[in-house]
Formats: structure tokens, C-alpha cells, sequence
């Protein structure tokens, strides 16, 4: 498995071409709003659940939560 070194990281950054260190900064980028959007629907899921607790608790559907 890699080293989760953050230095040994800027050390082997710092051996790249300028075009590879723009595709690394890409990929980070792109891994950072994946995580924001990640993020945000949890917090949108999260905050819905209250909207939807009478629907989703109802003894006729009770049987669903045994799925």
C-alpha cells in the first residue's frame, strides 16, 4: 500500500512535468467537489427526513420496514 505521507506526495509531485501537475491539480479538484457534493446531500437528506417522517411512519406501511 502507498505511503499517506503528505510530504513523500509533494516529493513525487515535484518530479512531474507541468502537464501532469495540472492533471493531478484536475483530479484533486474534481475529488474535492465530490466530496462537497457528497456532502451536501447528506445535509439535504438529512433535513428532509422531518418532511417526510409522517409518510415514512405509518402503520400501513409498517410492513416495509421489515425489507
Amino acid at each position: 500500500m502507498a505511503s499517506r505521507d503528505p510530504q513523500a506526495l509533494i516529493e513525487k509531485l515535484k518530479t512531474l512535468r507541468p502537464e501532469r501537475i495540472a492533471e493531478v491539480e484536475n483530479f484533486v479538484d474534481f475529488l474535492c467537489s465530490r466530496d462537497r457534493d457528497l456532502s451536501l446531500m447528506r445535509r439535504a437528506m438529512h433535513a428532509s427526513e422531518p418532511s417526510f417522517a409522517e409518510v415514512w411512519d405509518n402503520d400501513d406501511d409498517a410492513a416495509y420496514d421489515e425489507l
